[in-house]
């Protein structure tokens, strides 16, 4: 196996799309090069949407390179302009250390993303009260579960993430 690939050769992987907020495509990197134990992808963003919801990991740490484009990182209560250049780590922890890019630019935001890869992981999602357990990480098969917070109901990734935050910030009506 050769142990380098560009990213602009990195097949897509994921292209994920949800309601008016939430679009992307991810592409692979770490595990198409013999990577196990950090896991690596290229995700691309539409204007006015972010990848993901809002979320925590209590186990993993994510960091992230932009590429190019601009945006916006959500971090706790907090909100921060991005552009390509810039590094960002996001540490494991609880609520305060929740996260999101949103792509407020014009042109598409191309990040890289980075992060260790510990199962059992916990993460959760305070826009939507939910939190999902795993014993393994995507794409390998394992126990997942995915619950309200308040009364364990089982539910589904994208339930109770309407995105209005990033909606409101994408359009500029947020600026703290």
């Amino acid at each position: 196996m050769k142990p380098i690939i560009n990213i602009a050769d990195a097949p897509v992987g994921q292209t994920l799309s949800h309601g008016e907020a939430f679009a992307a495509t991810t592409s692979p990197l770490a595990s198409k090069v013999g990577g196990n134990l950090i896991g690596a992808n290229v995700t691309r963003v539409p204007p006015g949407k972010a990848a993901f919801p809002f979320h925590h990991h209590y186990a993993n740490e994510e960091h992230f390179f932009i590429v190019s484009g601009t945006g916006t990182l959500r971090l706790g209560d907090t909100v921060h302009p991005v552009r390509a250049g810039d590094y960002i780590v996001t540490p494991p922890g609880g609520p305060e250390l929740a996260h999101q890019l949103i792509n407020t630019g014009a042109d598409e935001l191309v990040y890289l993303s980075l992060s260790t890869r510990i199962a059992p992981e916990v993460v959760g999602y305070p826009d939507s009260g939910k939190i999902m357990m795993t014993t393994a990480l995507f794409p390998q098969p394992g126990f997942r579960a995915l619950v309200e917070t308040n009364n364990l109901d089982t539910v589904g990734y994208w339930d109770g993430e309407d995105g209005a935050t990033v909606s409101a910030i994408a359009r500029g009506d947020r600026d703290d």
